[in-house]
Formats: C-alpha cells, sequence, structure tokens
C-alpha cells in the first residue's frame, strides 16, 4: 500500500512520522514544496520517493494520504485527493468553517472513499479506558495555556475542539442542552467553557489561554467513584476513602501515551482491510458543528473571529 504524506512541518515530525515510517509493508511518498526538508527527512526516514505538489502525489498512484498542512489549505487538498479515489487522513479541524467541513465529508461519502479527522485522545489509553465506564454523571475537561488569548476561530477550532470532542467522545447518551460562557477582553478570547447536558449527566470543557501553566486535566465521576488523569499520563482513581495511581510503564513511548500510535495504525488498518474507522467522518462533523456554535456564541458577546 502506497501512502503519501503531504506538509513535513512541526506535527508531521513530533507526532507521525516517528510511527508510521515504521509500519510494515507500506510504501510512503514525501510531499512538501520545501525541497531543504524533503531531502532531510527523506534521508532520515528512508523513503525513496518524493514530490514536490499534491498533483504529482496523485500521480504518483498512492491509495491514501495524511494532511499535515497548515489548515487553511486543509479544504483545497482533501478535495483534491478524494476526488481522485485517495483515501484521506487530515489533522483537525477540517476546516476553520462548519459549511466547508460539511461539504467535504459529502465529499468524501459521495466519491466512496474514507476520510479520518486527527482526534488523538479518543485513542490515548487512559481516555479511552473512561469510555468504558458505566453511568458516567459528571465529566470535566480543562485544558490551559499560557498567555496565549487570540481570536475566536483559531482559539476554538485549532485547539480548544481537541476538548470539545473528547468531551463528546465520552458523553453517555443525547446531549439535549448546550450552553456556553467565556471572557472576551479587547476582542480576544481568554477563557471558554462548553456544557453538554443530558439526563443524568453533566460535561464540561474549558479552555483558558490566559493560565499560569500548560496543563491538561480530566476529571470523571460515576456514583462511588472519582478518576483525574493528569496530562493523558497519570491516572488517580478515588473509592471509598481510598486512592489508587495508574502510571504507564517505563518504556511506554509517549506517542503511544497520547493515542498517534493506535491511531495512525487504525486508519492504516481501516484502509487495508477496507473497514470503517472508529472515528466516521460524520462522527467528526458534529464536533466540527459544536465548535461552530460556540464561535457564533461568543461572537456574538464582542469576540472578533479573527482579526483585522
Amino acid at each position: 500500500m502506497r501512502i503519501g504524506i503531504i506538509g513535513l512541518g512541526s506535527i508531521a515530525c513530533k507526532a507521525y512520522l516517528p510511527v508510521i515510517t515504521e509500519v510494515e509493508h507500506i510504501e510512503l511518498v514525501f510531499c512538501t514544496r520545501n525541497r531543504e526538508k524533503l531531502e532531510q527527512l527523506a534521508n532520515k526516514y528512508r523513503v525513496k520517493e518524493t514530490v514536490e505538489s499534491v498533483e504529482e502525489l496523485i500521480q504518483a498512484g498512492v491509495d491514501a494520504a495524511f494532511i499535515h498542512t497548515s489548515t487553511d489549505s486543509h479544504v483545497e487538498i482533501a478535495e483534491q485527493l478524494i476526488k481522485n479515489g485517495i483515501h484521506v487522513f487530515v489533522d483537525k479541524p477540517i476546516s476553520y468553517h462548519y459549511e466547508e467541513s460539511k461539504r467535504i465529508v459529502e465529499l468524501a461519502e459521495e466519491y466512496g472513499v474514507t476520510l479520518m479527522v486527527g482526534f488523538n485522545r479518543r485513542f490515548a489509553p487512559m481516555y479511552a479506558a473512561m469510555k468504558e465506564k458505566d453511568d458516567l454523571r459528571l465529566v470535566h475537561l480543562q485544558k490551559n495555556r499560557m498567555a496565549s488569548p487570540d481570536f475566536a476561530r483559531r482559539f476554538v477550532l485549532d485547539d480548544f475542539i481537541h476538548v470539545v470532542d473528547t468531551i463528546r467522545f465520552l458523553v453517555p447518551g443525547e446531549i439535549k442542552e448546550t450552553s456556553v460562557s467565556s471572557y472576551i477582553q479587547e476582542g480576544k478570547l481568554h477563557y471558554v467553557m462548553l456544557q453538554l447536558q443530558g439526563d443524568g449527566f453533566t460535561f464540561t470543557g474549558l479552555m483558558n489561554r490566559d493560565s499560569g501553566t500548560n496543563e491538561e486535566t480530566l476529571e470523571v465521576m460515576n456514583p462511588g467513584n472519582k478518576w483525574v488523569i493528569e496530562g493523558l499520563n497519570r491516572e488517580a482513581h478515588f473509592t471509598g476513602g481510598a486512592e489508587g495511581r495508574l502510571t504507564f510503564k517505563d518504556w511506554d513511548p509517549v506517542l503511544y501515551r497520547r493515542g498517534f500510535e493506535q491511531m495512525i495504525t487504525h486508519f492504516i488498518s481501516c484502509i487495508r482491510d477496507n473497514t470503517q474507522p472508529m472515528i466516521s467522518a460524520r462522527d467528526a462533523l458534529e464536533s466540527h458543528r459544536l465548535c461552530e456554535y460556540v464561535v457564533q456564541q461568543v461572537e456574538e458577546k464582542g469576540a472578533l473571529v479573527w482579526g483585522d
């Protein structure tokens, strides 16, 4: 199976190439306009075939492609690939705009190709284990950053979308109420919180980008139990007044702990075996729809969607 990697920037180098270059029985084709980066990484990972454009990649006859370019370019590239029958994995978000994301999902359905969005937290072992807990009633996920308030679309679609998708993933039933609260100063979004409620559960997701530290903490509660997961890496379980701790083995790699290894191999296996991914394109689209709702809500309260 031949797989293209489009875009060889930071996220590709940190999270994808160390995993996908170890997968057996595939041929990789690297694609970027940066000739120096192309040659450097092709030599590092012993990749024999490289191209400098999506058109060349299509002509190279790849079966699937990973898109790791800037968000602004996702729609155009995904459209080219899909119309040529190539399966697509794309970093979140598909687009900054819900209607564009919806159009790409519908296009993939029309052409009968697989489209999967990179929500790695669904595959992170400690988060995925929470999905199996019975009778979840209260969940709170916060992902904070230092001194980086931003305009609404970039804040929500590039970053907060991970929080939105994760609490959606964990929701145990139909969402009946959705609410948003936020703090805005000089048009920039400083923090935002999304609350999802249904029969017997309340799930909240918070991102504060004017915090004193970079952190991510998930709290999950059902009757008689509470789990706290810090940084996708350390888990505490409280029950009956006692505390238990769960940690990874020392040799478990970071990309396994954060779900990238499982997510990448899952997509490749789905293409090879002609099966549907755990994250369907329609499922991912619902997270994009909720993000659009968040953007609309904060815009009504004075947040600037983009800078001038």
